[in-house]
């Protein structure tokens, strides 16, 4: 058995996760949550994330739960995914980026992505517009970040770009205009490019086509 585990579900932000751990070559076996099924909420997983969610990272058989602090660990044992610094001040300021993508972003994803969860179909339309409305503040604010600029960080890669990213394409996916962000769409493009990356989309793939496969795969609405 693997010494890493990523419990998974396709166009979740554990894709973040699995690009962090393709970036840093290690080998990791990727098991798919059905959340059509309920295995989110079976006796099994709830055992090693009580909170129900993707990605859990099962780390020498012990598990550990949300992305910032996974990538945290992660670069702490192994470094490369964020830029090396001693700065205690510096460090704070990375941790903030990520919780910028973890807890500011992704939230008005979600609404983005799937409004009826939160207020039911005959509402899920103002909440649409309500979260794109609210993005296009922040999408404006890493447009003037990266410009003149390939990554976050300004010549360095690092698995913020990955989580900024991994946001960029779920709204964009969901009828958010992203084409008024240039800078960013060029961004995504060149993640795309990195291996990491594209690995990381394989298994997606693979996993997709074994949801579909077994009837299981979430198709959220559509809203504009």
């Amino acid at each position: 058995m693997s010494e890493i585990i990523l419990f998974m579900a396709p166009g979740t932000c554990a894709r973040v996760t699995a690009i962090a751990l393709e970036e840093l070559g290690l080998s990791f076996e990727s098991r798919v949550i059905r959340f059509m099924k309920g295995e989110h909420k079976s006796p099994h997983f709830l055992q090693l994330n009580p909170k129900g969610k993707v990605p859990c990272l099962i780390y020498q058989d012990q598990p550990l739960t949300e992305n910032v602090a996974i990538l945290t660990f992660l670069n702490n044992c192994y470094g490369g995914l964020l830029p090396a610094t001693d700065s205690a001040w510096q460090q704070a300021q990375q941790l903030a980026d990520l919780c910028f993508c973890a807890s500011t972003l992704h939230p008005l994803v979600t609404r983005i992505r799937m409004p009826h969860f939160f207020v039911g179909e005959e509402n899920a339309q103002l909440v649409w517009q309500r979260a794109c409305q609210a993005m296009d503040e922040y999408f404006q604010l890493i447009e003037q970040r990266l410009q003149n600029h390939s990554w976050w960080y300004g010549d360095q890669w690092s698995i913020v770009d990955a989580y900024l990213y991994w946001c960029f394409w779920r709204v964009s996916g969901a009828n958010y205009d992203v084409s008024r962000f240039p800078g960013f769409v060029e961004h995504a493009a060149r993640l795309e490019e990195r291996p990491s990356v594209q690995r990381a989309l394989s298994r997606e793939l693979v996993a997709e086509k074994q949801l579909i496969e077994e009837g299981l795969r979430f198709t959220p609405p559509s809203y504009s």
